[in-house]
């Protein structure tokens, strides 16, 4: 049935819509070649921002099962479990396209999302527009009777979230845009004939992105599901050459690395190099770590553990690494079906929120310092900001001492304080270089440093 709906109204998209995605690269600063894309510098807001929220929402979010590749699972690689609980719950007749009048959203409160989102201490949040499954999350011409409006919330998803963002907080908007979709017959027709055709690019997934752009005018446009065909195919230089030149976000918007088969992390705005991506060492580009709170699904799963999640420690330690090494970190949520962001999401990220209103001057505007990590002591990394150089101290000294092989003292009226407790530190230099430094006694119960401890050096190289 899915597939009838799909097929019947890309025909006619085919005879009316598809010139609208050939829309011709007036000259400006950069061709559409990747010599010339790669030279783009990155807007500066997106390096100083440091951390992003994701959210993965669609009709996935129903069977909400094993993770939203749940689709591909059932009837692509027919995987097991996904059969037996299609077998086990569903009739026979049942098709993935039914799934999607469940997908009610009735209790989805965008301002909600918003302030949660602030409270977080995000400074940009990226929304999945579509994912694999081909269903938009707004009202997209190209997609007919498989987006937001004609079925499931019958609401322009999308526009209630970019609206909310935008009039309640100073966080920088984004969207999430699947190019393939595992089932469209148009791309499947296109990928038995070995891409040598592009009815799927030009019918849908370049209208699909020229209009959100447009329309919603995203600050991150957060590119996937490019990996079976070439840049060529999808035709994204030319894309990118249109977003750089004359998009409304021309001069702000950041994008990824997900631009066709062999480009992720060789060209683009920033490299993401694979889902998770934290290398543990400086690269020489900018890059993100896009990463889940559930470390087993991008989207919202009934039957996950609460072992499955991440501790707001191990969040926090992994955005230390991140940081510490230059990179952005993204965090995933995936919201249920009927629009709420559960418990265990909201607790993450209202936590790593409080921890960033304490130790925020660590992160926010930080650069990477001249030793990542600390040559003496493990679970200790760094970054500099204003002139003063931060330690992301993992685990509290047993006895109270914390010796660091990096940092130098430049004079003894160089200073260590604990971010979150008022007085200054104690310390003294290591004879073998380095600095030893006493930690006071805190109160766990009262005190603001916890989790994971951040230190402020002054006058250290």
């Amino acid at each position: 049935m899915l597939h009838h709906i799909i097929l019947c109204s890309f025909l006619f998209l085919l005879c009316g819509q598809a010139s609208e995605c050939k829309s011709d690269i007036k000259a400006g600063n950069y061709l559409p070649n990747w010599d010339s894309l790669d030279k783009r510098p990155l807007p500066v807001w997106y390096d100083e921002a440091k951390v992003g929220i994701f959210i993965h929402w669609g009709v996935f979010s129903v069977p909400s099962f094993v993770s939203e590749w749940f689709w591909w699972y059932w009837q692509g690689t027919k995987q097991a479990d996904c059969v037996d609980f299609m077998e086990n719950n569903y009739p026979p007749s049942f098709q993935y396209a039914d799934f999607a009048p469940e997908f009610t959203t009735e209790f989805f409160n965008p301002n909600d999302w918003a302030d949660l989102f602030k409270t977080s201490g995000a400074e940009y949040v990226v929304l999945t527009s579509k994912h694999h499954e081909g269903f938009t999350n707004w009202p997209s011409a190209n997609s007919w009777n498989w987006n937001s409006v004609d079925v499931g919330p019958h609401r322009n998803l999308v526009k209630e979230l970019a609206d909310a963002v935008r009039n309640r907080t100073s966080i920088h908007f984004g969207l999430y845009h699947s190019l393939y979709e595992w089932f469209n017959p148009l791309y499947l027709k296109d990928k038995a004939d070995g891409f040598k055709t592009q009815e799927f690019v030009s019918s849908k997934t370049m209208p699909e992105l020229y209009d959100i752009v447009n329309n919603y005018k995203p600050d991150v446009l957060w590119s996937d599901g490019d990996w079976e065909a070439s840049a060529e195919y999808w035709n994204s230089t030319n894309f990118l050459a249109w977003l750089y030149n004359q998009s409304p976000v021309k001069d702000t918007v950041v994008t990824n690395d997900r631009w066709g088969q062999g480009v992720m992390c060789k060209h683009g705005g920033y490299f993401t190099c694979s889902d998770r991506y934290n290398p543990g060492k400086l690269q020489p580009r900018k890059w993100e770590n896009a990463m889940t709170l559930d470390k087993k699904s991008w989207g919202y799963r009934r039957n996950a553990e609460l072992s499955d999640y991440l501790t707001i420690e191990e969040l926090l330690q992994t955005l230390a690494t991140t940081v510490s090494c230059g990179g952005n970190l993204l965090v995933n949520i995936g919201p249920s079906k009927d629009g709420t962001i559960h418990p265990i999401f909201e607790e993450r990220l209202k936590q790593m929120g409080e921890w960033l209103n304490v130790n925020g001057e660590a992160v926010y505007k930080s650069q990477p310092w001249k030793h990542q990590n600390d040559s003496l002591t493990p679970g200790v990394w760094y970054t500099t900001n204003q002139n003063k150089v931060y330690a992301f101290v993992f685990t509290w000294p047993t006895y109270g001492l914390l010796n660091l092989g990096s940092p130098v003292a430049t004079s003894d009226a160089s200073s260590v304080k604990l971010l979150g407790e008022e007085s200054s530190l104690t310390w003294e230099p290591l004879k073998s270089a380095g600095v030893g430094i006493y930690l006071p006694v805190i109160n766990p119960s009262t005190t603001n440093a916890k989790w994971l401890y951040v230190l402020q050096l002054t006058g250290f190289v």
